[in-house]
């Protein structure tokens, strides 16, 4: 299951979303966008390459800023791979360029070859400003992206008023050369920690950094009796070649021999449910759910695996949750969940919706935020239940309700969704006697919260709320893709063979909106209190049961059923 999935699971109406129109979809409401972007320039459905002619008709010359063509022009870069794929991108922009294109319409006639250049070149520009920081994952585009720079050259002969351009886009090539020489570079490559597959002070404390599909990272593969090896992997790698390195690993240990048969790869969850993973799977480590872990055994001792006992055994007690401040947790959560989001490129989420079949390269970082939203829903859940005391046991609850109070002021609307949620966690909710003695003003504010993280109207209250923030602002971001799934099922992409234009504007609108989001950056005091350092590890390493039926048996364990 998706950690989209598993976020949303109690509140499966978000899911499910309005009914879908049977006609083509126009721009939905847009939270965090004071003003809709330009409309599109007039005109009826197109062709994939029909389209991209009238885009650089309108770049002709046009005077700067021209935000009709800027807003066309930024639809079609976020969009074109629902319509029309880089490989054939490349060709037809070579093409307009050479003047060899098939593509013809008065205007377009009557320009001059410089005036063609100069538009096919602010596509191009625009390309590599928006694929900059993913375009060593798209190594077929970078080269098509070269071979049409070497044409560019040849013109600036001829041609000097193209300078200023070439030199733009000569500039951009070198920075995503740069990134793909050095992510190609095995010797110079940094190990990056993935979170939650080792507990390590010194990495966690780190700020994040974006994932790639190329990047290598250690994971630990479990036997079925609980031994382990370590690997180095590229987080982009297939199940037969984490099965691979497995096999090699265990052929140079002290292990017993016996391991001559063929292995398989098993995710198991805390619950004890079992996936057993295909050899053609890749990314499977940012698909693993938060206390899943990696097994690699025979297909005779699979029904023999079980969790690890750490994963199901947390013991009550008072935790460090009761010795830290609420500012401080909230800011310290909302400053990490910023670095996580910042590294989550905006093409990832029309991946992850569009294109869920390319495997989990792309949209590795939105997995991983997606996956600590339901990591903080199940530690704030994890933390009440863990708290045998009745009188403490209110007061955390009182610490939490403070604590998504204060995220919500940070415009932190994530973390206050998983805060409230963890709140709501049927476990919790229903410890009667702990409520009761919650004081009369927290009641009320939680009811508040309630009532914002209600999907009641496609989740009017808090569309209502967020509109009215400015950045920085990090959105609930189940909702984003829950609009974008909307989008994507409730219309075609094509009508008749033509583009539907309206989705195209709408799927960029709701990009843009997260652009929105994050044009300026958040800053919080995290370093005021003396223990600053201790609560920056607490909450970026959190341990969380996430098998609701444990979670049930400590909550009846707290307050036993009464008649």
């Amino acid at each position: 299951m998706k950690p989209l999935e598993k976020l949303l699971k109690k509140q499966s109406s978000l899911l499910a979303g309005p009914r879908r129109p049977s006609g083509p979809v126009g721009p939905p409401m847009l939270p965090g966008l004071k003003e809709p972007s330009p409309p599109l320039s007039p005109g009826p459905p197109d062709t994939p390459c029909q389209l991209l002619g009238r885009l650089l008709e309108q770049l002709l010359g046009a005077p700067r800023p021209c935000p009709a063509a800027d807003v066309f022009l930024d639809d079609l870069i976020l969009t074109h791979s629902l319509f029309l794929p880089a490989e054939k991108l490349f060709q037809d922009l070579q093409q307009h360029f050479l003047g060899t294109s098939d593509y013809s319409s008065p205007c377009w006639d009557q320009s001059g070859p410089l005036q063609r250049k100069q538009a096919v070149l602010e596509v191009l520009l625009h390309f590599m400003k928006t694929y900059k920081d993913i375009l060593q994952e798209e190594e077929s585009s970078f080269k098509l992206i070269k071979d049409l720079y070497l044409l560019v050259m040849k013109d600036v002969a001829l041609h000097p008023e193209l300078e200023e351009t070439v030199v733009k886009l000569h500039q951009l090539l070198e920075m995503a050369e740069l990134r793909v020489t050095e992510d190609s570079t095995a010797s110079a490559k940094q190990v990056k920690p993935l979170f939650r597959h080792f507990r390590r002070i010194d990495s966690c404390l780190q700020p994040r950094v974006a994932f790639r599909g190329s990047d290598e990272i250690f994971c630990r593969v479990y036997m079925p009796d609980h031994s382990y090896v370590t690997i180095r992997s590229r987080l982009s790698a297939s199940v037969e070649d984490i099965l691979t390195s497995v096999s090699e690993k265990l052929q140079y240990s002290e292990e017993p021999s016996g391991r001559d048969e063929t292995l398989i790869l098993v995710a198991v969850a805390s619950s004890g449910e079992k996936v057993n993973l295909k050899p053609d799977e890749d990314c499977v480590f940012t698909t693993l759910g938060i206390n899943s872990h990696l097994f690699a055994c025979t297909k005779d001792s699979l029904e023999a695996l079980v969790p690890l006992p750490e994963e199901i055994q947390i013991s009550p007690g008072d935790t460090e949750i009761h010795r830290l401040e609420a500012d401080d947790v909230s800011n310290h959560l909302s400053t990490f969940h910023w670095e996580l989001f910042k590294c989550v490129h905006e093409l990832e989420f029309v991946d992850y919706v569009f294109h869920s079949e390319r495997g989990r390269r792309e949209t590795a970082n939105l997995e991983l935020l997606l996956q600590r939203c339901s990591e903080v829903q199940h530690w704030v859940t994890t933390e009440v239940l863990l708290c045998e005391s009745v009188g403490k046991r209110t007061q955390l609850l009182k610490k939490f309700i403070r604590i998504a109070a204060l995220c919500k002021q940070n415009q932190d609307m994530l973390t206050f969704f998983a805060v409230v949620l963890g709140l709501d966690n049927a476990a919790v909710s229903r410890l009667r006697l702990t409520w009761e003695k919650m004081p009369g003003k927290f009641k009320s504010l939680f009811r508040k919260f309630e009532n914002l993280t209600d999907p009641c109207r496609n989740h009017k209250s808090y569309r209502e709320v967020i509109s009215k923030m400015k950045s920085p602002v990090i959105p609930f971001v189940p909702l984003i893709l829950k609009d974008l799934t909307f989008l994507n099922e409730g219309s075609k992409t094509f009508l008749d063979g033509l583009v539907n234009v309206e989705k195209m504007h709408s799927v960029a609108e709701k990009v843009r909106a997260i652009r929105s989001y994050r044009s300026i950056p958040l800053r919080l005091d995290t370093e005021s209190s003396l223990n600053h350092l201790q609560t920056k590890a607490y909450v970026r390493q959190f341990q969380v049961i996430d098998n609701q039926n444990l979670l049930f048996d400590l909550s009846y364990k707290l307050e036993p059923n009464h008649q």
